[in-house]
């Protein structure tokens, strides 16, 4: 489940149980109620448009053909708004600003909540060194992907691109 061994609280071991209903990691000790819940990690995710067209990007331990949208961890103190702004402008170097909220989508294989925007960004764009390339999409020509932030994407064609068809 996870790489816990020991209550943070405590210091006695941690053990499966059902708590609410789930398996959770608790704490064995009678006297102690630590569960280690496992709550998803907040992700930004921005459908980025420039110069008219979707910019996907692929990430330096990714294989060559596979390309998806610009995503980051959320941090402290900061908005999903400002983090997305912020991601953007470390990874692409870009100005963005948010055109729309797309939605909010379980990632539960990686156990992350995904914030997705789709944005607008300005600038010239300069690959930090997470990202290996980019491409360029006509919203025709974007497809969505079964994973991930794909069913964002997907929810962003039927709202930007069908409804010009």
């Amino acid at each position: 489940m996870n790489d816990y061994t020991f209550c943070p609280v405590c210091g006695n071991k941690l053990e499966n149980g059902a708590v609410e209903g789930k398996e959770r990691l608790q704490c064995s000790s009678d006297r102690c109620e630590y569960v280690y819940w496992d709550n998803p990690v907040p992700v930004v995710a921005g459908i980025v448009e420039y110069e008219g067209r979707i910019l996907l990007s692929r990430n330096r331990n990714w294989p060559e053909k596979r390309f998806a949208l610009t995503t980051g961890f959320l941090e402290k103190d900061e908005t999903p708004e400002e983090g997305i702004i912020r991601e953007i402008k470390e990874e692409l170097d870009l100005d963005a600003e948010i055109i729309d909220f797309i939605g909010l989508y379980s990632f539960s294989m990686m156990n992350q909540l995904l914030i997705v925007y789709f944005v607008s960004a300005k600038g010239s764009i300069t690959l930090n060194d997470e990202i290996a390339e980019v491409k360029h999409v006509p919203f025709e020509e974007v497809k969505a992907w079964p994973i991930g932030t794909g069913p964002a994407v997907s929810d962003w064609i039927d709202k930007y691109v069908k409804r010009e068809e």
